[in-house]
């Protein structure tokens, strides 16, 4: 039971995915012990398909929720590794939201057609969170949206030429947002605005957490040296797990 609501510590969930290839695309798959028609497709941060994310997705299939995450990068590895954070950030710059959405869109179908997925959500972190919004907005298939940290700075990157507030209003189904109160990269007015959206739609539920203290990226645990990020990690983490079990396995 404790690795079904626990997050991802020092020594991680033991790692029980695999690589795979969907529709001419990496992916790391990671499936419960028994059968499963739940699933969650993860959207990773900019340190991409590193070693916390594949914590993250066996710690979902240990949940009983079958988890494909995207590979943000196209083939170049993840890491955690700080060293690496400018380089991630070049790669980042470089990413387009349609083709993202796209990329999504086949992996959604695979996880429907050929991992016998019945209800399927979205969980996001950092970069990866704001393509949740904008997935949640754009596939009114998903079960669920869950962005951890959304990175929706006050003023867009150049590259983000889909407004994120816009599609978080037209998400249809049960949304989570979990926003760090410290967070120095993305305001409490942008925050607002995404929380405003959320709560101006006719249908489904709307979760919204405020973490006091935690900064921008806060599960990541190259920053849980600061102990208001590890709490904040370790007090929404289960919460997480229960709205998306809640949320899928139905």
């Amino acid at each position: 039971m404790a690795n079904e609501i626990s997050a991802p510590s020092a020594d991680g969930v033991p790692s029980d995915g695999e690589n795979v290839t969907v529709a001419g695309m990496n992916a790391y798959l990671s499936r419960p012990p028994e059968a499963s028609t739940g699933g969650m497709l993860l959207l990773p941060s900019i340190t991409g398909i590193s070693p916390q994310l594949r914590e993250f997705a066996d710690g979902l299939a240990a949940a009983g929720v079958t988890a494909l995450s995207w590979d943000i990068w196209r083939g170049r590895p993840g890491s955690d590794d700080p060293a690496q954070m400018e380089t991630q950030f070049q790669w980042a710059s470089e990413l387009d939201d349609e083709s993202s959405l796209t990329e999504m869109g086949k992996l959604l179908d695979h996880m429907f057609d050929e991992l016998g997925c019945r209800q399927v959500g979205v969980i996001g972190w950092c970069i990866g969170g704001r393509f949740a919004l904008l997935f949640g907005g754009r596939d009114s298939r998903l079960a669920n949206v869950v962005a951890y940290h959304p990175t929706v700075p006050g003023s867009p990157a150049p590259n983000h030429t889909l407004d994120a507030t816009e599609f978080t209003a037209r998400i249809a189904g049960p949304a989570m947002m979990l926003y760090p109160g410290a967070d120095e990269v993305v305001p409490v007015e942008s925050f607002h605005r995404l929380q405003d959206a959320l709560n101006s739609r006719t249908t489904g539920p709307s979760i919204a957490h405020v973490y006091p203290g935690a900064g921008h990226g806060f599960t990541a645990r190259a920053l849980h040296g600061n102990p208001v990020n590890k709490a904040a990690t370790d007090l929404s983490w289960p919460q997480v797990i229960a709205f998306i079990r809640a949320t899928t396995l139905v």
